[in-house]
């Protein structure tokens, strides 16, 4: 299922956790950008939107004097039809004092002769017009890093696209070559029947048909497989409500050319049936073809 075109426009007081929400949004597949000038939003959108569809994007007041016209920016947008929200972040002075004070960043409106509350101030009322045209406005005062993500996913991702939101890497691989290190989680099928052992099979991969067959058709492969897909389907929403944004599985046989391959691909079907965004991945399956190739001899064929 794909995800509806979204422009989503970041925008707040300092130090508010503007930066933290587009790294939310970016870990879910939106191309971002932070910092963008205000006057180059119409252009921007028409470049990024058909090509992504989905588009986050900060504006705030490091802007300084082009940010005066971002409420008028914002009306063409409006204007012309597209799909806008507007999130305007906010929090406490004492709270904003205090994150300015442990990071030691400096405030965007901090002059010569204006106090870090001073700034923070000023900053607060120069953004009352366009906090006047923001969809949500969240105050991050009390807020965790986590709970701001929560509660960004609860305004912003509909439940049935929750799925879509993690983004799944299935990596077959063969042992003989070393786990993938970056795999969170592992299945070895090293137990499951081997095509290698059959001459006529040897020289194809779990991608082909063949192979399919002779690995998906056993009993102890069905059985494992119902095994396999209810555990995977019930760990990924427990998986998506901690946080997490990508999810690299690793199945292993010997060589990662049959049995690997099979299961692999089998498990990749199963996950896009349930709209999840998943990448495909077989790293060894091309690895030395000739050692796989049948060769007649005088006494017949022989591995080579």
């Amino acid at each position: 299922m794909d995800q509806p075109q979204q422009i989503l426009i970041i925008t707040g007081l300092s130090g508010a956790g503007k930066t933290r929400a587009l790294r939310c949004f970016e870990d879910l597949g939106y191309f971002c950008v932070d910092n963008l000038i205000p006057p180059l939003l119409p252009q921007f959108i028409d470049l990024t939107l058909p090509r992504f569809g989905q588009v986050a994007v900060v504006m705030d007041t490091r802007a300084d004097v082009f940010f005066d016209d971002v409420a008028a920016n914002l009306r063409t947008i409006f204007e012309a039809g597209y799909p806008v929200r507007v999130i305007f972040l906010e929090a406490a002075d004492e709270a904003l004092v205090k994150r300015f004070s442990e990071t030691r960043r400096r405030h965007p409106m901090l002059g010569d002769e204006t106090s870090l509350l001073g700034s923070i101030r000023k900053e607060r009322e120069r953004l009352t017009s366009i906090r006047a045209e923001a969809q949500a406005i969240i105050d991050t005062t009390e807020l965790s890093p986590r709970q701001l993500k929560d509660k960004l996913l609860s305004l912003f991702i509909q439940e049935e696209h929750m799925a879509s939101s993690m983004q799944i890497t299935v990596q077959s691989f063969g042992y003989k070559y070393g786990p993938p290190l970056d795999a969170d989680l592992i299945f070895d099928v090293r137990f499951l029947p081997n095509p290698h052992y059959d001459l006529e099979l040897r020289p194809f991969t779990g991608m082909d048909q063949p192979v399919k067959d002779f690995v998906l058709n056993h009993a102890v492969t069905k059985e494992f497989l119902v095994r396999f897909t209810d555990m995977i389907s019930f760990l990924l929403p427990h998986y998506l409500t901690e946080g997490k944004t990508h999810l690299s599985i690793g199945v292993g046989c010997t060589g990662g050319r049959h049995r690997s391959v099979a299961i692999a691909q089998y498990l990749v079907n199963n996950l896009r049936g349930q709209d999840y965004r998943v990448v495909e991945n077989h790293r060894d399956v091309n690895r030395h073809p000739e050692y796989y190739a049948v060769r007649p001899t005088a006494t017949g064929p022989l591995q080579g």
